[in-house]
This record gives structure tokens, sequence and C-alpha cells, in this order.
């Protein structure tokens, strides 16, 4: 059964805690591991999580502050000690180079895996290629779409920073009254999936369209259109919430987000699913920030993210 699921690793902000690592997540999707801003602590947080150097097969980071990049040169460093098989693709502001190059090249280490930068220096498609050799490949090769479009929108922040959004491209879902009284059944069901057509059959004709489930990574940032564009009818999001409703203004000076913001901008995008992380070490009560998402109008599945915990993504709609 595919697995898709998002592992938290750490959910601090700037400070940790000691409940609280710096950031990171790894977003499980069917084979595909991807690294999300990987704060200090970050390669000892994935080992307690069981999330391995092999699982990872994408880093996305959405800017160059320490909380949330700083950890890049031992995850690096670690690909690189298990001689992860696959190349690993790097995502993040091509306006960073030096800040990614630094990190990449901290300290003395055997490189074994191939590493391939691809900096992001500006809104849009991000290429999403499989690795040399991998099932990826060769389904591409076979004429399958890939498994997810990758897009990035600029946020708000004082240093150049991307949220990132991944689209499962749309499906078909069979319909078994129709297959069977068109008398499809076993081994053409498949056949009819791959040509479109069998007997004079056509695809369209025993299946519906099936939406691809969506994810969207929000991290530092005011609100902004980069918010809402990447929130879009998410099934699952991750969004920070630095702040309480009550310290609007730091928020804003700081470009960050409060609960409240976080849980309207949900709201008015139609998540399903909603992931409250980023918290300020100023706060001690967790409950506050579910208590002002809700109250701001969310009323899908709600999460205040702690360290370590795996969040699913929900289940597609019928």
């Amino acid at each position: 059964m595919s697995q898709r699921e998002l592992v938290v690793l750490g959910t601090a902000s700037q400070v940790p805690t000691r409940h609280r690592n710096h950031n990171g997540y790894v977003l499980l999707w069917d084979g595909h591991g991807i690294l999300f801003d990987p704060g200090e602590g970050t390669q000892r947080q994935m080992l307690r999580a069981g999330v391995a150097a092999h699982d990872l097969t994408r880093i996305c980071v959405t800017h160059f502050h320490g909380d949330h990049s700083l950890g890049l040169a031992g995850v690096i460093q670690r690909i690189n000690l298990d001689r992860v098989p696959h190349t690993v693709t790097a995502h993040y502001p091509a306006s960073g180079q030096r800040f990614f190059d630094r990190l990449r090249h901290a300290t003395a280490y055997r490189e074994t895996v191939r590493l391939d930068e691809r900096p992001v220096d500006g809104p849009g498609r991000v290429e999403v290629t499989p690795a040399p050799g991998s099932s990826g490949e060769r389904a591409e090769a076979a004429g399958e779409a890939p498994p997810f479009a990758l897009t990035a929108h600029r946020l708000s922040h004082p240093v150049e920073s991307y949220g990132y959004r991944l689209v499962e491209p749309e499906g078909r879902r069979m319909l078994p009254e129709r297959l069977a009284a068109e008398g499809i059944r076993g081994p053409d069901v498949a056949r009819l999936q791959r040509e479109g057509e069998l007997r004079g059959v056509r695809l369209e004709d025993v299946s519906v369209t099936r939406r691809g489930q969506r994810f969207a990574f929000v991290m530092d940032t005011r609100m902004c259109d980069g918010v809402h564009a990447l929130a879009q009818d998410c099934d699952l999001l991750v969004i920070e919430s630095t702040f309480l409703d009550d310290d609007v203004s730091l928020a804003e000076e700081h470009g960050h987000l409060t609960a409240g913001q976080a849980g309207r901008a949900a709201a008015e995008a139609g998540v399903r699913s909603l992931v409250l992380t980023h918290f300020s070490q100023r706060y001690t009560d967790p409950s506050l920030f579910a208590e002002q998402a809700r109250k701001a109008g969310f009323e899908g599945e709600l999460t205040v993210a702690e360290d370590l915990m795996r969040v699913p993504v929900p289940k597609r709609r019928s």
C-alpha cells in the first residue's frame, strides 16, 4: 500500500527548547522522501523518527535562516556516509547559493552520492527529473506521468523565501458496474487503462476523473499572495504559526504568521488537513494555537505539531 505521510522532526522557531528541536519535516510519498528545511539536529531527529538517509530523494529549503538550514551540512554528509544509491536533488533560493555552497562543503568528507543542485530563481514549476536508473526514470520512459508536479511560490520574509506545493497528476477511478456492463474484467481492465480504448469501449465511458492529491509547505512569511496560492485546495497543508494573535504586530514586523492568520488562510483555501508548526519559545500552551485557528474559521482536521509525530495525508475523497 502506498505510504503518504508527514514525519515531523522539529517544530521550534528561532530558538529550540527542551521539547522542540529546530525545524525539519519529511514528506513520504509513494517511495519518495522530501526533506523540508533541515535545521540543527535534523540528522539525529531522523534517527529518532526512523527516517533513514536512504529514504531521502529530494531536499527543499525555503530560505537561509539558521533554524531552517543549519542541519543541511550534517544531512548531506550522512547521505554520502551511507552511500545512498540514488541521486538526491536539492532545491533552494538561488540568491542563497553562497550559503548552500558553504553548508554543502562545511567540512571535509568523501563524496559518494550525486547531489543535483536545482536552485529556485522565481515562482513557478520546479523541474522534477527522476534520478538516473531509478524506477521513476523507467516509468517516464514508458510514457507514464511523473509522480507529482512541484511548484514554488515567493513568500514575504526579510530574506528571499519560497514555499513549495506538490500536486499529483489527475487519474481515473474505474467504475465496476460499468466495466461489468461492458464485459471488461481481469487483465483487460489494465489494458484499457493503458490504451484508452478496448473493443470500442473508451476509458472515459467506464471511469471518472480522480483528482490528484495536493500538499503544500508554507514557512516564514507574512500573509501574502504566495500563501493563498500554495494552500489552495490542499489535502495537507503545513504552515508556520510562530505567534498568537495578540502578537500580530510582532508577526508582521518579523515576517511571520499568527495562528489565526494560518487558520483563516486554510479555511479560505479549502484545506482538508492543517498542520500548525514553527512556534515561538515565548508560548507554553500549544492548545492556544488550535483554539485561535478554529476561531478564525478552520473546520477541517487540525494538528498542532509536536516533534517526532506522523501525520497521514488524508485519504482520497470518493
